[in-house]
């Protein structure tokens, strides 16, 4: 189980790399720890006991992209890259992270925020279907964002709704800019 203070953008990160290291069974707490103390299930600060344990990680390439694989597709209309940064970064207005600003060309705007409700839990399943068939084929979804956490969250949310195939450009933003060669779109 994984989980954070709230916004589940740590904890969707990290149930990605269990799922890309092989080991599916993973899950988020919706709502972080907030969730789980109102709910009241115990806290302690008190770390556990490490115990032995046999993880082996089979990589599964399936679920990841980088950069040169969204260079070569930025002309594909079967290939859509979904930025999960705040509509005013991916227009390149009020970068705050970066030394660049703007967006990957041909992407499209999915603020990772969209995928909650005012109760900050994940919107149902079906709302988020819906929300994110309006991008095309699941398959065909490559997420990003600033370096490849909220672009996770997107993911889950995909995850959630029954949408698979999608993949993650884990560098995001961040990888691609770092290559002046790559072209950007400020608008």
């Amino acid at each position: 189980m994984a989980y954070d203070a709230g916004g589940d953008i740590f904890a969707a990160r990290l149930w990605f790399l269990w799922r890309w290291i092989g080991h599916d069974a993973c899950a988020v707490l919706d709502g972080g720890l907030a969730t789980w103390i109102t709910a009241g299930f115990p806290v302690t600060q008190v770390p556990p006991q490490p115990r032995a344990g046999n993880v082996h990680a089979h990589l599964r390439p399936e679920l990841v992209v980088d950069a040169d694989y969204v260079l070569a597709h930025l002309d594909d209309r079967a290939v859509l890259v979904l930025d999960a940064r705040a509509a005013d970064r991916f227009a390149g207005q009020n970068e705050t992270v970066d030394p660049v600003a703007g967006h990957i060309p041909g992407a499209r705007n999915r603020f990772y925020k969209e995928n909650f409700g005012d109760d900050g839990h994940f919107r149902p399943g079906q709302q988020l279907r819906a929300a994110f068939e309006t991008y095309g084929p699941s398959e065909s979804i490559v997420h990003q964002c600033g370096s490849g956490i909220s672009g996770a969250l997107n993911l889950l949310a995909m995850e959630i709704a029954g949408l698979r195939g999608a993949r993650l450009y884990a560098g995001s933003w961040s990888e691609w800019i770092a290559d002046p060669s790559r072209p950007i779109t400020s608008s």
